[in-house]
């Protein structure tokens, strides 16, 4: 079994800055780590190794800096990373991010039977690209997931809703997003942080990967960040004292009449 999990390198603080141009990221000189929600599906992926002897292959769009977070990745367990690195790749919305994931997933040499990303980043918290790598690499996708079972060639599964679980089961390939409560993310042991000092970072153009350039970047993206915005803080609201329950309505009814809400 060949497991590819996309991970995403996301902001490490709350002082985040907007490009007043783009409503993008600003990303340099900011400390940014492995968004939480893939350490999980990377942790999902080294499960299965153990258990399966499967191959992991870890996968990321970003910035060359983003090489530090690949070598953690190899430091915790997996077999190869791959950089998805290209100036054509800037202002990516989620729907030319999928594409580029999904081309670098199809540039590997060995095709991939299970795709793994965490439920969603923190800092878009969209929970759209694992989605949407799935549609273009033409997979079924189950999302929400906070169990998986191999069984023979098949994979059973349990997607949580609000109220309970679906127990699924599924042929390969597949896509899951991974939820935060499927396991504990490990620590990369000492041996693993030597071996992933001295591994070698693969790094793929948009070329590389046979993208076209009309998919790709600001020029490939359908949605556009019109404008973003600080919601203005919440009132302390009207307390209405209830001593007299009849005055207490007829003041409620007053304000919501007054507010034109009724």
């Amino acid at each position: 079994m060949h497991i590819v999990v996309c991970i995403k390198q996301v902001p490490n603080t709350t002082q985040v800055r907007i490009n007043p141009e783009t409503n993008t990221l600003m990303r340099d000189g900011v400390e940014s780590i492995i968004n939480p929600f893939d350490e999980n599906a990377l942790e999902a992926a080294l499960v299965l190794k153990e258990q399966h002897k499967a191959k992991v292959t870890v996968i990321s769009m970003g910035p060359p800096q983003a090489e530090g977070m690949l070598r953690e990745a190899l430091a915790r367990g997996a077999d190869d990373v791959l950089l998805l690195s290209d100036r054509a790749f800037a202002g990516s919305d989620t729907w030319a991010t999928s594409y580029a994931l999904a081309q670098g997933v199809n540039s590997l040499a060995e095709k991939a039977d299970l795709v793994l990303f965490g439920k969603q980043a923190i800092d878009g918290d969209t929970a759209q690209v694992g989605p949407g790598v799935a549609e273009h690499l033409g997979i079924p996708v189950i999302a929400f997931v906070r169990k998986i079972e191999v069984q023979g060639d098949k994979l059973v599964v349990e997607r949580v809703f609000e109220d309970g679980y679906d127990r699924i089961e599924t042929t390969l390939p597949v896509a899951l997003t991974i939820l935060k409560e499927t396991n504990v993310p490990r620590m990369a042991s000492l041996s693993g942080r030597m071996k992933a000092k001295k591994a070698r970072i693969k790094i793929a153009s948009a070329e590389r990967i046979k993208a076209r350039p009309e998919c790709l970047g600001l020029r490939g993206s359908p949605t556009r960040v019109v404008q973003i915005f600080t919601p203005p803080r919440k009132s302390g609201g009207i307390k209405i004292d209830g001593a007299d329950p009849q005055a207490a309505a007829q003041m409620v009814i007053g304000k919501l009449r007054e507010g034109k809400i009724i």
